[in-house]
């Protein structure tokens, strides 16, 4: 008994040497040392952690080298394994980096969202990211500017029309504006406009209130590249019309993106079912103009 004992004893006396040598032999990596001071417990606490330790200085050195989630070198993709000291006992847990944290906020605050069939760039749009050496762009990025600013403090509720040359990012800017406010509590919608159109008229009998209903009703809408859909007589004066009529009357600011200035919009809405009412079109154009302001943007393709 006695000698098993022994052979015990001896192999934990050795077990703690070897992690003695580990432990000094790491305590000449700065990034290690930088742990281990941020602990600040004594070494012959700390010895018994030193592979723990040497993980979190591994991961601590990606993460000062790290540009994006994409290029991260961690056990756990966006996060490093970190030390918290509680009570006098000290644990490791894997932190989210700040690149998890604005993706996991980014999830978040999408929530209060309703995003239909907009591209992935346009729906994770954000201010911080809009192009602005362009001086084409200065009086669109002044007024998004402006209209966060005056819709927070409740002194703005008209929305803007903004037509212009394909590819100049149009979507983007009003895109990134909606997600600032959607940040902020308000229930934004961004809505491709001829895709869900198409989307409606698939769903009678089943979505088709709860869709309708969103775009009409939420906080901030954008109806993404309208005029690129095709005009019937129901997407025109049984869809859209009661949107915007809703919308006005309630003071809901409502954003348009389009290729089509708005004389070139009111002729294509005259058009459905092959048939020409230049009344109803006209009645729309003029509830836009109620509701928006209109800005053009000409502007180089970002998308080539």
């Amino acid at each position: 008994m006695g000698n098993i004992n022994n052979f015990i004893d001896n192999k934990i006396n050795k077990n703690i040497e070897d992690l003695k040598v580990e432990f000094f032999k790491n305590k000449k990596d700065t990034d290690f040392v930088k742990i281990v001071n941020k602990i600040n417990l004594n070494d012959d606490y700390l010895i018994k952690y030193t592979s723990k330790i040497k993980q979190c200085a591994i991961e601590e050195k990606n993460c000062n080298k790290c540009n994006s989630l994409d290029n991260c070198k961690n056990e756990v993709i966006g996060c490093k394994y970190s030390p918290l000291l509680i009570n006098g006992n000290l644990l490791f847990s894997h932190k989210a980096c700040k690149f998890k944290k604005e993706l996991l906020n980014d999830i978040e605050y999408i929530k209060e969202g309703y995003v239909f069939s907009i591209s992935k760039e346009v729906r994770n749009a954000k201010m911080k990211d809009i192009y602005t050496n362009d001086k084409n762009r200065v009086e669109v990025i002044k007024w998004v500017t402006t209209f966060i600013k005056n819709y927070k403090e409740k002194k703005a509720w008209k929305g803007l029309y903004l037509s212009g040359s394909f590819g100049s990012g149009k979507s983007y800017i009003i895109s990134a504006m909606i997600n600032e406010l959607v940040k902020n509590g308000y229930k934004g919608a961004l809505i491709y406009y001829p895709e869900f159109l198409r989307n409606l008229k698939a769903s009678f009998g089943k979505d088709f209130d709860s869709i309708f209903n969103y775009a009409k009703t939420s906080d901030i809408l954008l109806l993404d590249d309208i005029g690129a859909e095709s005009v019937s007589s129901w997407s025109r004066d049984e869809i859209l019309g009661p949107i915007l009529q809703y919308r006005m009357d309630e003071k809901l600011p409502t954003f348009f993106t389009s290729n089509l200035n708005l004389k070139e919009l009111e002729l294509h809405l005259s058009y459905g079912n092959g048939q020409v009412d230049k009344v109803k079109a006209k009645r729309i154009i003029e509830r836009i103009k109620y509701i928006t302001d209109s800005i053009e943007l000409i502007s180089e393709n970002k998308r080539n």
